[in-house]
């Protein structure tokens, strides 16, 4: 910023140089334009490229001893990695990670963006632990989409914390769970009686009666409104196309995040598809908030009704409860059903497994009845089953969104200084040789044996960095028990009921499409048997 100031200063104070002749000021261009070159290249040439380059000439020139910078790849002039973050990401940050022996620390430039990321689960647990990384870089799009008045994206702070205390005890609480225990059986018996009706006729798609089933099971625990998976109506279709804009355009690398001189075009056309969503999103929250305030007697216990029902402090006003909402909604849906259809995939992959899975289930279960999520409990072999598949396909392979650091701050004995962007790479963690037996191997079992070979059982919920999926911390994912509690239920259901087999038109095809979670780049089509007559 002083820099071009004095640049303007020098420009006002020739053009009044009555010495200045047009050809004088055409040679003073041109030394500017070269002194600008000469920076950028100075800028980029430095390691992490030139966002990491800026910060060290401009205000820690000399302050860091080169034996303490973190190395990275310098990218291009001006726009440093910006390819690095285009299709699968988390790909190619672990090939670079790997190419500059930088797996614990890795710097990179998206822009005038500094950025560090990690795929060692220490350093992660130092970058969750810390109260330095308690924010979130706010996108542009998250900003426009309202999330920034949400746990998602809210900056760190009393609000932010009125906002966990709330979804702690009262949204995602065990009383809060357990209520919404009859709304998962129902749609679970309506998913099974649709793939019973499709799979007579040879294959099916799974994903639109997943994507269905788990955005009607989020506006049951949200909004109280209850739909049948096999009816088409309005709210449902018109929730969904919301959804899946809102995916679309916070899965969007925008330019203008990260080059603020491009922000004032909206090349991608991103403020423009949010201002024409916003309006929508908040009509129909807004219409459903109002229903429920004129009915404030009811045994309903969905987060609508919830959240109107607090005073004091943590009361929100209806914006912030729209934000709140919507944001619900937006990420219980997708992980959900990502998820499952990455488990159903994986087993018709490996059918000996799937063997095994129903074979605990007609153990604790039997034929004679359907599966209760009571029973889950007593199921080892199928959680471990969702835990390796969490493992190899992480729904947020970078853990969806980074942190930002607030202050400077020391990692694994390197300087970051305030503003930094962190990441974790759960994807190369997850896959690293050093930290797991047999890494690529679909092995459920390393979560059951206690053999010394294989890794023994720990929790996915945050407390070991080796497998996080649902991230740690400060930042972690609120809904975590309850999107498990889903995902085990529903597809110990859909094993129960059915044996999965692999559809000769269209065999399983694993490669990924990273949007804002992780999922199958083609939707799993099967075969599907009835097990139980």
């Amino acid at each position: 910023m002083e820099t071009n100031s004095d640049c303007f200063w020098l420009l006002f104070i020739a053009s009044k140089c009555k010495t200045f002749s047009s050809q004088n000021s055409i040679w003073l261009l041109l030394l500017l334009c070269m002194g600008w070159l000469g920076m950028t290249l100075c800028f980029w040439l430095y390691p992490g490229g030139p966002a990491w380059g800026k910060y060290h000439w401009l205000r820690k020139r000399g302050a860091t001893k080169h034996n303490n910078i973190i190395p990275g790849p310098r990218g291009f002039p001006v726009l440093g990695s910006m390819n690095i973050m285009l299709n699968l990401a988390h790909h190619k940050i672990s090939a670079a990670a790997k190419c500059f022996d930088a797996k614990r620390v890795m710097a990179f430039s998206l822009g005038d963006t500094r950025v560090m990321v990690t795929c060692n689960p220490d350093v992660a647990k130092e970058i969750f632990n810390s109260s330095v990384f308690a924010d979130r870089p706010v996108k542009e799009s998250a900003y426009s989409l309202m999330f920034n008045r949400a746990i998602g994206f809210a900056p760190y702070g009393v609000y932010w914390r009125t906002l966990r205390r709330i979804a702690a005890t009262h949204l995602f609480c065990p009383k809060q769970i357990s209520f919404t225990e009859a709304q998962r059986s129902d749609i679970a018996s309506q998913m099974r009686s649709i793939i019973a009706c499709r799979g007579g006729t040879g294959e099916i798609s799974v994903r639109d009666i997943l994507k269905k089933a788990s955005l009607n099971n989020m506006m049951c625990s949200v909004f109280g409104s209850k739909y049948q998976l096999g009816s088409s109506n309005t709210e449902t279709e018109q929730l969904s196309q919301l959804v899946e804009e809102g995916y679309d355009l916070l899965g969007k690398l925008n330019w203008s995040d990260h080059l603020p001189w491009l922000a004032g075009l909206d090349l991608q056309k991103i403020r423009l598809r949010c201002t024409q969503l916003v309006p929508k999103v908040n009509k129909f929250v807004s219409r459903i908030i109002q229903q429920h305030k004129l009915q404030p007697e009811t045994n309903n216990h969905d987060f609508v009704h919830v959240l109107l029902s607090l005073t004091g402090p943590d009361r929100l006003s209806d914006d912030d409860m729209i934000a709140v909402l919507w944001e619900m909604i937006f990420r219980g849906t997708d992980t959900v059903a990502v998820l499952i259809e990455w488990i159903l995939a994986r087993m018709v992959l490996h059918p000996e497994i799937q063997s095994r899975v129903q074979a605990e289930l007609d153990e604790v279960v039997g034929k004679s009845r359907a599966l209760m999520e009571s029973d889950i409990q007593s199921m080892v072999y199928l959680q471990a089953v969702v835990k390796e598949v969490l493992r190899l396909h992480p729904p947020g392979p970078l853990l969806s969104w980074a942190r930002l650091a607030i202050t400077d701050a020391t990692i694994d004995g390197y300087h970051v200084p305030a503003g930094t962007t962190a990441m974790v790479n759960m994807w190369a963690i997850t896959r690293d040789p050093e930290i797991w037996v047999d890494p690529l191997k679909f092995m459920p079992g390393r979560f059951v044996s206690k053999d010394s070979s294989t890794d023994v059982e720990f929790s996915v919920l945050g407390s070991d960095l080796r497998l996080a999926p649902f991230g740690s911390g400060r930042r972690t994912c609120p809904g975590k028990t309850l999107g498990l509690a889903t995902v085990n239920f529903w597809v110990g259901s859909l094993l129960h009921e059915f044996e999965w087999v692999q559809s000769d038109a269209n065999p399983v095809d694993l490669t990924e499409r990273l949007r804002l979670s992780c999922e199958m780049a083609n939707p799993l089509k099967v075969k599907v048997q009835p097990r139980r007559r």
